[in-house]
């Protein structure tokens, strides 16, 4: 399929999802998937809540872009952080940077700055949109395009579901979409700061989050369930796959 194709299959994607499941709201990581899809929002005028995470710990490249985004797409970016109190809990009793001693203890950092400030950007929405892609590791290849995440109670787009890598690519280059500039510097997966490096050759794209700890699906909780398995939602409509 060629990327002519493959964009006038996401624009599809989005417009018929949101206009069958509203409220919508798109998560941003600000990863370059994300990146096509806020530009497709916005060249279709898309009726969606836009919301990124900003967990404490981000790169300054990650607010430098969404500082980028904001002044190119002219749309709101709701931005939502972590509770103050869980934090100093957290810390107080672990310490800052406990989450280099455990799986466990780096499961409760990802709760505490990703996950309950999702569930809050997610209540009362039918919708979630995310850049999630078959091809982004081994724990991702059966995304689908459009399902029932029973773990939020509702809705799930991935409109770029079965992008490439090239697609990806391909769409930010032609319409010239500002993108991280640690993407340039061995960084397909961005994260927090003390959570991501820089990927060697022959890693997978995803091999930069969490290194330390023993190489698996190392997915922070957005998208797993209770037992760390990446959740396969219940197949929806077509969504125009």
């Amino acid at each position: 399929m060629s990327i002519d194709d493959r964009i006038v299959q996401a624009a599809a994607r989005l417009g018929e999802g949101i206009d069958r499941h509203r409220p919508a709201a798109f998560a941003s990581s600000l990863g370059a998937e994300d990146m096509v899809i806020l530009d497709l929002i916005h060249r279709l005028a898309l009726d969606v809540e836009i919301f990124t995470l900003d967990t404490g710990r981000l790169h300054q490249e990650t607010h430098d872009l969404l500082a980028r985004a904001r002044a190119r797409y002219g749309r709101p970016i709701r931005v939502l952080v972590p509770d103050g109190a869980q934090l100093e809990a957290y810390a107080s009793t672990h310490g800052s940077n406990a989450f280099y001693e455990s799986v466990e203890l780096r499961e409760r950092c990802c709760e505490i700055r990703k996950l309950a400030p999702l569930r809050r950007a997610l209540h009362g929405k039918a919708l979630w949109i995310t850049g999630l892609r078959r091809g982004q590791s081994a724990a991702r290849t059966d995304v689908d395009v459009l399902g029932h995440d029973a773990a939020n109670g509702l809705m799930k787009l991935n409109p770029l579901a079965d992008w490439s890598d090239a697609d990806v690519q391909g769409y930010i280059v032609r319409h010239e979409v500002p993108v991280n500039a640690l993407h340039a510097r061995g960084y397909p997966s961005i994260g927090c700061a003390p959570c991501t490096r820089a990927v060697q050759p022959g890693e997978n794209a995803r091999a930069g989050r969490w290194w330390w700890e023993q190489a698996g699906a190392r997915e922070c909780g957005l998208h797993v369930d209770a037992n760390g398995r990446l959740v396969r939602t219940q197949r929806g409509a077509p969504a125009t796959q």
